[in-house]
């Protein structure tokens, strides 16, 4: 048994001392064996899986997935905690240090500078480059481009403000290239990828998300893929591609009349 006395009510001392013993030799098999790198992608998806809560606007859920979250934090704390290099307390020491760094004005200082330029004078950034090399890669790359884009613009390289014509000709021309390397003239992966970023820029001067503008459209093709489902008399795998094409006009326009 582990030494962990069961409440009615629990808290945040108490998940890390669950956490700690749980990842013990005499704990959780699963727990006791778990790394840095073998949990990264359960960070990530419990991340995602708050911000579905949040935008739904369902609290309980969000608290749920926020203790998900939280437990993440723990558990990587607890891992370097073991490992002597820093524990939870640290990183809150950090944190607290870095936000009243980030808030001279508030905390007995005063400071001219912006948020982003006392970021900057904080990681000890010497260089512009520097600061879009800082965007994590780990990003969504349409969110990674986005910000990277923007930080370019802090730098002064950008289209002029609410200048839709530039980034749209520069769309035409990514296009123009990915067709010629479709054609065997040049690198088809870099042109996609060219293609995208230009795209992305689009949609940040047009003061859009690209992240949301696809997921909606992927909302929109699942809706649609649905309805044409629906209007068929065959399985889809059994419908010719003229029978196919048939059917996802169908599909589009009762979309498009419900809407």
């Amino acid at each position: 048994m582990l030494d962990f006395q069961c409440k009615s009510r629990y808290d945040v001392d108490d998940f890390r001392k669950l956490i700690h013993l749980l990842r013990q030799k005499d704990g959780c098999p699963w727990d006791s064996v778990q790394t840095h790198h073998s949990i990264r992608d359960n960070f990530i998806e419990e991340t995602y899986e708050a911000c579905e809560a949040i935008d739904s606007e369902n609290s309980d859920l969000l608290k749920e997935e926020l203790g998900d979250v939280l437990m993440q934090v723990i558990f990587h704390a607890s891992i370097e905690e073991d490992a002597g290099r820093f524990d939870l307390d640290d990183i809150a020491d950090h944190a607290c240090k870095k936000l009243v760094f980030r808030h001279p004005n508030l905390f007995g200082g005063a400071s001219s500078d912006n948020w982003e330029e006392l970021k900057q004078k904080e990681k000890g950034y010497t260089t512009q480059t520097q600061r879009l090399e800082a965007v994590a890669r780990s990003l969504p790359a349409l969110w990674r481009a986005r910000k990277v884009q923007g930080r370019a613009k802090d730098a002064g390289f950008d289209w002029p403000e609410e200048e839709l014509s530039g980034p749209l000709a520069k769309v035409d021309e990514e296009t123009a290239e990915l067709h010629q390397a479709l054609n065997g003239q040049g690198d088809v992966e870099e042109e996609l990828g060219d293609l995208l970023f230009a795209l992305v820029n689009l949609a940040r001067h047009a003061g859009l998300d690209p992240e949301k503008a696809l997921n909606k459209a992927s909302d929109k093709f699942i809706r649609r893929f649905g309805a044409m489902e629906s209007l068929s008399d065959a399985p889809l795998k059994e419908l010719s591609p003229e029978a196919y094409l048939a059917l996802w006009q169908k599909a589009k326009q009762t979309d498009s009349d419900k809407s």
